[in-house]
């Protein structure tokens, strides 16, 4: 393949984008892989107005029609699965295998169940809560035009999670990718051009100063859904706080804990953590990316994930043996090492895998022991670094866990399910697994506590996230 489309998708037609123009690049190989024109003010304007005026109707259909349009689009990604597994492979550095088999198979997973869960609304009953004359009844309506800002690390997938529950409940939507990683979202509107009224879905690039400020800032947007970084979300903050008051839906990264007690089972976990902590090269923001290992077990656990890390294949994403590619860019490749840099430079032990590939934005596993105060442990790396620090009892490991900024995924490991329960229970994460990690259903809510934000994606949660509860009463 080597055309790409790079139009922007505005009330049901692709348009050359009027404003400059973004270069995506090829991870694998660090050079362009096409130059995509970003939206202009004009544009942003044009692609809200589309959104606004087909809310009037879409909002109107009945769960069914919302219903069988979103399934059609589960059916039409799997249809076309090898053509976007391709595009998210080569945009954002993901193997092909994982990309195709994965990724885009959830992606169709989404729709399809948001297809069934819009005809299965959730409500209190009906009923004469202030006595008979007075009948309540509840309604979930719609918001309006969301405006959603999609991250680089799971470009298709982080998208169908948030356009699936809102277009679903009726509402309509702008969304924008990352300027890194735009083209599977525009290869996506194929399907939504063919399948949706004009409008519903609008997709438009740029950066996040220029468009995504636009956007977010527009007196008809009535909601904000934001995939990103802290400060990031600050600003989605300040910009939702105009004059028309907006809702907000905010994932903003995680620095997810790994507690592992004194009875873990050790193979367990170095079996599991080589996906959970080296998927998607480590660029996911409930990676398990900081080990606390009990004491006793530090030493062995070391040489296990020592091991390992020596054994991973990681390359280009065509290759069918590697389990990660590149990072996103040569910013980032920079970023991580500089993580890794400075831990060496402060004597910390860092071990590492086979050597890069100098011609892409490769980075080697690696392996830091380090203090709990180390910057390391403490900052979110985003790339294929993994931490472990020594604990001497589990109430200490859990006040460092709980000590993070970050509250989204986290993990405890032990035998015992008393001990497993009782540290879950105190742990300020969204999602903590018990013996496992980094395993999503679609059906179970994720989301995040503290500064890695507030808000539903997945499962019936998100669809209610994306509705206003409304009380009629009759008398």
């Amino acid at each position: 393949m080597t055309d790409f489309s790079t139009r922007l998708f505005i009330n049901g037609t692709f348009v050359e984008g009027e404003g400059k123009a973004e270069t995506a690049y090829e991870p694998a190989f660090g050079k362009p892989l096409a130059e995509v024109p970003s939206a202009s003010t004009g544009q942003i304007d044009q692609a809200v107005g589309a959104a606004h005026a087909a809310y009037k109707d879409w909002s109107k259909r009945a769960p069914r029609e919302r219903s069988a349009a979103l399934l059609a689009i589960a059916d039409a990604i799997e249809a076309k699965v090898e053509r976007l597994a391709e595009v998210e492979s080569r945009n954002a550095g993901k193997p092909l295998r994982f990309a195709r088999t994965g990724e885009l198979a959830n992606v169709a997973d989404v729709f399809r169940f948001y297809g069934t869960a819009v005809r299965n609304m959730p409500a209190p009953a009906a009923g004469n809560y202030r006595g008979q004359g007075r009948t309540s009844l509840v309604r979930r309506d719609p918001i309006g035009v969301i405006a959603q800002i999609a991250p680089w690390n799971y470009p298709l997938l982080m998208a169908a999670w948030k356009i699936a529950p809102a277009i679903a409940a009726g509402n309509a939507v702008v969304i924008k990718p990352s300027e890194l990683t735009p083209l599977s979202l525009l290869a996506l509107s194929d399907i939504f051009a063919e399948i949706l009224p004009a409008g519903v879905v609008n997709v438009v690039t740029g950066n996040g100063p220029d468009v995504g400020h636009a956007l977010i800032s527009h007196d008809l947007v009535r909601m904000i859904s934001l995939t990103g970084d802290v400060r990031t979300g600050r600003a989605v903050l300040q910009a939702a706080a105009g004059p028309m008051i907006k809702r907000t839906h905010l994932e903003l990264g995680g620095k997810a804990p790994v507690i592992v007690c004194v009875d873990a089972d050790l193979d367990k976990l170095v079996e599991t953590l080589r996906e959970a902590s080296f998927y998607n090269a480590g660029q996911d923001c409930t990676a398990a990316c900081r080990i606390f290992a009990h004491l006793d077990v530090v030493q062995p656990l070391t040489d296990k994930l020592e091991a390992m890390i020596g054994s991973l294949v990681y390359g280009r994403p065509d290759r069918d043996d590697v389990e990660f590619g590149p990072v996103i860019s040569a910013r980032q490749q920079e970023r991580v090492d500089g993580f890794v840099s400075r831990a060496r430079a402060q004597g910390f032990d860092v071990i590492q895998g086979q050597a890069a590939d100098p011609d892409g934005f490769f980075f080697a596993p690696t392996l830091v022991a380090a203090p709990i105060e180390a910057e390391i442990v403490q900052k979110e790396v985003f790339g294929p670094v993994l931490s472990i620090t020594a604990f001497d009892n589990n109430q200490q490991a859990l006040d460092w866990a709980n000590a993070s900024e970050y509250g989204l995924g986290s993990s405890v490991w032990s035998q015992k399910t008393d001990t497993a329960m009782e540290i879950a229970n105190a742990l300020e994460y969204g999602v903590t697994w018990i013996n496992t990690h980094g395993v999503m259903a679609t059906e179970m809510p994720h989301g995040g506590m503290k500064n890695s934000g507030y808000g539903s994606d997945l499962s019936m949660q998100s669809l209610i996230d994306y509705t206003q509860i409304r009380h009629l009463m009759l008398g």
